[in-house]
């Protein structure tokens, strides 16, 4: 059995509401709903949610929400893995032994259902059970720069300062978009799960974190340069 995990709390700091508020024209968690069932992957599409409101939305996309996700796993330093292990705990036990798990976060409004069943087959070639959806660094990390308590700049590596771009390996972060793993991967600790993990590349257009009003401007920008909505 696979099935698709979207955590949605209902306390969200500083985008208040962020996971059901309006994003051109739809909820923001409508958008990760839509991609798992338009995946065809999942033999439930599971919201993890400690909020009425957000439940009844979930619901009206064509998704699940069996449980009530409890207090100690919904308050600002819950992680993401604590909440997807209580979700395939319950799964195990309401509707049979679980295969695979994609996390999907629901604000992830550049998801589709092909880059997550890319991910899936991805994990499965590569023969591993855990996949982190990536997307590359715009600039090389270490010619990053810091700002001193002087107000003053600051190379973080100053012999990289010196470097081409082109001569610098290139590192990724993570999408914000989606994790693909087996239950045992998620019971894993967070190193063993990097030390697993097989990269799902995106590339840059089609990725934006949304933790701030700042991101959230960007992401309808770029969806709308995309899609002409």
């Amino acid at each position: 059995m696979i099935i698709a995990v979207i955590p949605a709390r209902s306390g969200s700091k500083r985008i208040p509401r962020k996971n059901i508020r309006n994003f051109l024209g739809h909820p923001a968690i409508a958008y990760a709903i839509r991609a798992a069932r338009e995946c065809g992957l999942f033999d439930h599409i599971i919201v993890s949610t400690d909020d009425e409101e957000i439940a009844e939305i979930a619901r009206a996309e064509g998704a699940e929400v069996p449980f009530m996700r409890p207090p100690e796993i919904s308050g600002d330093h819950a992680a993401t893995a604590d909440v997807v292990r209580h979700a395939a705990d319950w799964a195990g036990r309401n509707l049979g032994p679980v295969d695979f798990i994609c996390c999907i976060y629901a604000t992830a409004v550049f998801v589709d259902g092909e880059v997550l069943k890319r991910g899936f087959h991805e994990m499965r070639a590569a023969g591993t059970d855990y996949a982190v959806s990536v997307t590359p660094y715009a600039a090389p990390i270490e010619r990053a720069l810091r700002v001193t308590p002087k107000g003053r700049l600051a190379a973080v590596n100053l012999e990289a300062m010196a470097k081409r771009s082109q001569d610098i390996e290139e590192t990724y972060h993570d999408a914000a978009q989606f994790y693909w793993g087996s239950p045992q991967a998620f019971a894993a600790t967070q190193a063993e799960r990097i030390a697993r993990a097989v990269p799902v590349i995106l590339p840059r257009y089609r990725v934006q974190d949304i933790d701030t009003e700042d991101d959230w401007m960007r992401a309808e920008l770029m969806y709308r340069a995309l899609f002409e909505v």
